[in-house]
C-alpha cells in the first residue's frame, strides 16, 4: 500500500476522532445544565408549595390579628411577588439576572413570614390554634426541602461551571454559547436561617 494513502487514512482517523472528542464535550456540558436546569426545577416545585400554604396561613392568623392587616398584606404582597419572580428564574435558571430576582423577592418574603410570627407571638389563641401549627408543622417541613433543593441545584451549578470553565470544555462553551449559571447566594445574613415557624 501505499505511504502517502497510510498518511491520508492516518490523518482521517485522527480528524474523526477529534470530531468525537469534541462532540463528547458538548454533549457533556448539555448534560451538565440540564441537570442544573432539572434541579432548579426541584426549587420551584418547593417553592411553590410553600407559596401555596401562605395564603391558609394569613387566614387563619387574619381571625386572630385584625390589627395587624397591614402585616397580612405585606405577607401576600411579598408572596405574589416572589412568585413572579420564580416564573421568571425557572423559564431561565442560572441566568444571573432571574436569580438574582428570586434571591431578592425570597428574602423579602422571609423577612415578612419572619415579622408574622414575631407578631403572632402576642395572639395565645393564634398560637394554640389547630390550623395554625398544622400550617407551620408543613412550612416548617417545606422549608427544609427548599434548602436541600438549593443545596443540591449548588453543587449541579458548581459542576456545570466547572467544567464549562476548564480547558478544553471552555472553547467549546464559547463556542456554543454555554453561558455560566448563577448560584443561589443568600446576601442577607438573616436570610441563611430558615423561617422560624414554631412558637415557643
Amino acid at each position: 500500500m501505499n505511504p502517502l494513502l497510510w498518511i491520508l487514512i492516518g490523518i482521517v482517523v485522527f480528524v474523526l476522532m477529534f470530531g468525537m472528542y469534541l462532540v463528547g464535550i458538548y454533549n457533556k456540558l448539555v448534560q451538565l445544565k440540564n441537570r442544573f436546569k432539572n434541579s432548579y426545577s426541584q426549587i420551584d416545585v418547593q417553592l411553590k408549595r410553600r407559596y401555596d400554604l401562605i395564603p391558609n396561613l394569613v387566614e387563619t392568623a387574619k381571625g386572630y390579628m385584625k390589627h395587624e392587616a397591614e402585616t397580612l398584606e405585606a405577607v401576600i404582597q411579598a408572596r405574589n411577588q416572589a412568585m413572579s419572580a420564580g416564573k421568571v428564574a425557572a423559564q431561565s435558571p442560572g441566568d444571573p439576572a432571574a436569580m438574582q430576582g428570586i434571591v431578592g423577592a425570597e428574602t423579602a418574603l422571609t423577612g415578612t413570614l419572619g415579622k408574622l410570627f414575631a407578631l403572632s407571638e402576642s395572639y395565645p389563641d393564634l398560637k394554640a390554634n389547630e390550623n395554625m401549627l398544622a400550617i407551620q408543622e408543613e412550612l416548617s417541613s417545606t422549608e427544609n426541602r427548599i434548602a436541600f433543593a438549593r443545596q443540591s441545584y449548588n453543587d449541579s451549578v458548581m459542576h456545570y461551571n466547572t467544567r464549562r470553565e476548564s480547558f478544553p470544555d471552555t472553547i467549546i462553551a464559547n463556542t456554543f454559547n454555554f453561558t455560566a449559571a448563577m448560584l443561589w447566594e443568600i446576601e442577607a445574613p438573616e436570610e441563611r436561617e430558615n423561617v422560624k415557624v414554631f412558637f415557643t
